[in-house]
């Protein structure tokens, strides 16, 4: 296994700093239901020479980490994406932590069959019997569709264990990061094979936030890794990491508008294969797009195709002008961090 990944843009030029933000529009998006604590995405989109890139670094989230983000928004934007060699893409349809009274009202934002479903977990605040709850509603409403959860590295390794046993009556096809260690992945893998608990353990955090995301392959911390294309600095570096994981991969979404999606959905049609469905169907989550027609998925499946902002919905989401400022001065942070990289 190779044991690096390129760097940002690997010898390709960043546009000017200018041409950036001359071709940014920034806008604020009402969630339906509170997903990861946020109600409002905030979010920049460019337009360069290849179509449109998506800016959307959560707001807490440092220059170090963002200007990822940034990188992956001008390679959409100004590079393009690499070939394809498929046209549609299986997704999952995902559950925020919601109360399980509330689960038929999600399920019905999506079109047509749903095969897999995502529900999150280990939320701050609720309890094991909240998330088992939760579950059973979705296996109750959709009685044909597997089951996966995600719960953002919010357990112990104690709770992940306990509470994945007793998740073990959902036949579960992978629990996404229970813990917030590769360290901690590694061990709950091991202590649930022990008990002849065979849930696979998929990896998100653990490679999207690290310094090395090549780590949990490594260390046989995870049967599955998640692949997000912004947090990795664009298509191009993700499939490098997947390629040099050896692991089957997921690809998912980061609560991004259709913009971003579609830039999920150009590295999920570029990887050789797809075992599981992909976390590419968040917009629902949204009360409003900035595309017309949003990308998402009928019967499961989501269509690859370009996507290009309606003017209209840009004006209505635009954001304040001191909040446009501030974006703007992100963006010139990131940027300058991107270009210090290079040198």
């Amino acid at each position: 296994m190779k044991t690096s990944i390129p760097p940002f843009f690997d010898g390709q030029q960043l546009p000017s700093l200018q041409e950036v933000l001359e071709n940014v529009r920034i806008c604020s998006i009402p969630m339906n239901v509170k997903f990861r604590g946020v109600q409002v995405r905030e979010t920049a989109l460019f337009h360069g020479p290849a179509g449109w890139g998506e800016f959307a670094p959560f707001l807490e989230y440092s220059v170090e980490e963002s200007a990822a983000w940034l990188a992956s928004a001008v390679e959409s934007a100004w590079l393009g994406f690499p070939e394809a060699v498929r046209t549609e893409i299986p997704l999952n349809s995902t559950v925020p932590a919601v109360e399980a009274a509330q689960v038929p009202d999600i399920l019905g934002r999506y079109k047509g069959e749903i095969r897999e479903v995502k529900v999150k977990v280990a939320e701050t605040g609720q309890s094991l019997q909240d998330d088992v709850a939760r579950l059973r509603a979705v296996a109750q409403h959709l009685p044909a569709a597997r089951l996966k959860v995600d719960a953002n590295g919010g357990w112990s390794e104690d709770q992940a264990v306990t509470a994945l046993s007793a998740m073990e009556e959902f036949d579960l096809l992978y629990a996404e990061q229970p813990v917030e260690s590769v360290q901690g992945l590694a061990r709950v893998r091991e202590r649930l094979h022990e008990k002849k608990i065979f849930v696979p353990i998929a990896a998100d955090e653990s490679v999207r936030k690290a310094e090395d995301p090549l780590e949990v392959a490594r260390l046989g911390a995870a049967d599955v890794i998640i692949i997000k294309a912004a947090p990795l600095g664009g298509v191009r570096r993700a499939l490098a990491v997947v390629e040099r994981s050896g692991l089957p991969a997921v690809v998912s979404s980061a609560l991004e508008s259709s913009v971003g999606i579609r830039t999920g959905a150009a590295l999920a049609a570029s990887l050789p294969e797809l075992p599981f469905g992909c976390g590419l169907g968040t917009v629902t989550l949204m009360t409003q797009d900035t595309v017309e027609h949003s990308l998402v998925a009928e019967n499961g499946v989501l269509k690859v195709r370009p996507v290009v902002p309606d003017e209209k919905l840009l004006q209505i989401l635009a954001v304040s002008a001191e909040k446009n400022e501030w974006w703007r001065q992100r963006i010139t942070d990131c940027y300058r961090y991107l270009v210090d990289s290079q040198n």
